[in-house]
């Protein structure tokens, strides 16, 4: 049966407003004092980002964390309209998720046993799909 929706476009779309409303609600709750320090052990753990806590406060790293989420969505927004903020929304986006990634190595007490089986927390292991996004966006949008 032949449709006229292309599916590769379709998931490529529905991939991007997927992040698009993670970096959204993420970036948001950054201006909490909860989430503030609920990434404390992460950022402080991380050689990319502790740095961070010497020029500011634990909510002042967090807000500055949540205004880079923030803008890096609204540029995924743009994306649909402007190849070249697709390129920089695909670069921000990937510098988002490969340092999440990176807390799987440099926070301590990050991996666990349960019930035999090596596990973590879950929410960093998702931004391996997001990270998949970020390289279809800059895939998509880099001049070739």
């Amino acid at each position: 049966m032949k449709t006229n929706v292309d599916l590769r476009k379709s998931g490529y779309t529905l991939g991007v407003i997927s992040v698009i409303i993670v970096l959204f609600w993420i970036g948001l709750l950054k201006f909490t004092p909860a989430e503030a320090m609920a990434i404390k052990g992460y950022v402080s753990n991380s050689f990319f980002m502790n740095w961070l806590y010497r020029v500011t406060s634990v909510q002042g790293v967090s807000n500055i964390i949540g205004i880079y989420e923030i803008v890096t969505g609204i540029l995924l927004i743009g994306s649909f309209w402007n190849r070249r903020v697709g390129e920089i929304a695909g670069y921000l986006t990937l510098i988002i998720f490969l340092t999440t990634l990176s807390f799987l190595a440099t926070t301590p007490g990050i991996w666990k046993l349960s019930d035999g089986i090596i596990v973590t927390d879950f929410f960093v292991v998702k931004d391996l799909a997001f990270l998949a996004i970020a390289l279809q966006v800059i895939g998509t949008h880099k001049k070739q």
